[in-house]
């Protein structure tokens, strides 16, 4: 799967004009959840976008009690969406209804039939891919972690480079806490950039895809000109040192 460098992570947004700003401003990935309970605000937010469906990578997740009725639930998803197929699919969580071989399967089946072009994996560890693997022979077209200055999964991207898959993050930004960690301020002071636009910067030098949650113009901006920021390797591995680590969304 070729994802674009930054995408949009829409959790918490009920405004399909922000969806539509975003696409607008430059945005391709969109990522959202059934959980999210947004998946139609994010469809409207396409329609109403002055940009072809085909430009976007569009992904949602089966939530953890969908995960044995995977047809059923996508084509749900999909309606709900106002779209004929998703880019990516994810399994959130490898919990509840998971069953690697009758989960994976009938995703595999969807891709079959088109109306899914890559299917993901999200918040799975090394055991986890290693079954994925086990089951369909092949990696995962992504895998979504929480990976942000004070959580660094190192074990997973080590994993996505080898197998060569793209690992996306959410909650780049630290839950907005990025400006108290002094390494990526200093690492923002020596650029004139923001905290938050260094902490992207970052997992962009290391191969990273973020998906930032934004919904203003100001911010959206403000992530996406993340992109053209470039760090030394002495700016990485200052960040890559942070020894505070603080995960926002344990199991």
């Amino acid at each position: 799967m070729d994802l674009p460098p930054l995408g949009l992570g829409t959790m918490g947004i009920d405004d399909p004009d922000a969806v539509a700003t975003a696409i607008d401003g430059g945005y391709r990935h969109l990522d959202t959840a059934q959980i999210y309970d947004n998946e139609a605000v994010v469809g409207e937010g396409i329609e109403r976008a002055d940009v072809d469906r085909e430009e976007l990578v569009v992904a949602t997740k089966l939530w953890i009690d969908q995960l044995n009725r995977v047809k059923e639930s996508l084509a749900e998803s999909l309606e709900r969406l106002g779209l004929e197929s998703v880019d990516l699919l994810y399994v959130h969580r490898p919990k509840g209804a998971y069953d690697p071989e009758s989960t994976l399967s009938a995703m595999a089946e969807l891709r079959d039939d088109g109306l899914i072009d890559g299917i993901a994996v999200s918040n799975f560890e090394l055991p986890d891919l290693e079954r994925f693997a086990a089951v369909l022979d092949e990696p995962p077209a992504a895998n979504q972690v929480e990976y942000h200055p004070l959580f660094q999964p190192e074990d997973r991207l080590e994993h996505a480079r080898e197998h060569e898959y793209p690992l996306v993050a959410y909650s780049p930004l630290s839950g907005g806490d990025v400006g108290s960690v002094e390494p990526v301020v200093e690492v923002a002071d020596r650029h004139g950039i923001t905290p938050e636009q260094a902490s992207l910067a970052w997992l962009l030098a290391k191969g990273v895809h973020p998906i930032p949650k934004a919904s203003s113009r100001e911010h959206l901006d403000a992530n996406w000109a993340a992109v053209d920021v470039e760090l030394t390797d002495e700016d990485v591995a200052a960040i890559d040192g942070v020894e505070r680590e603080h995960e926002l969304y344990p199991e």
